[in-house]
């Protein structure tokens, strides 16, 4: 991602933090993944749910429509609902080529994550904690 966030109060630092967090929690499988498609992007319809949470209480608390955070929360949509539509509700095996395009899948939203997650931080003030 390119461009710099800077909250514009606390209501949009606290927003940035909480999206900072939860996109600290991994988009790939956990360790308890049971090896279908439909598990493995699991985490990312949570992520999703946090999103909605995050931005409903942002804006709750006053928080502006045309936010920079509010883009940030709103670009992880179309990102994670691409691997979700795809893979939900899949439980078909794995086989080779399928798990390469799962696994292309996930990376996309990884790659889109961290990008954000750096705009935050370098943002928010908090670049020297590991991502």
């Amino acid at each position: 991602m390119d461009g710099q966030w800077t909250p514009q109060d606390h209501e949009e630092l606290i927003a940035g933090w909480r999206l900072w967090l939860a996109l600290s929690s991994s988009a790939w499988p956990r360790a308890s993944w049971d090896g279908s498609p439909d598990e493995a992007v699991s985490g990312l319809r949570e992520l999703m749910a946090t999103c909605d949470e995050i931005l409903a209480d942002y804006l709750a608390a006053g928080g502006s429509e045309s936010a920079e955070v509010v883009g940030l929360l709103r670009s992880m949509y179309p990102v994670a609902s691409w691997t979700c539509e795809l893979w939900q509700g899949d439980t078909t095996p794995l086989d080779g080529e399928r798990t390469a395009l799962l696994h292309s899948d996930l990376a996309g939203f990884a790659d889109h994550a961290v990008g954000v997650q750096t705009l935050l931080a370098e943002g928010g003030g908090w670049a020297s904690l590991a991502l």
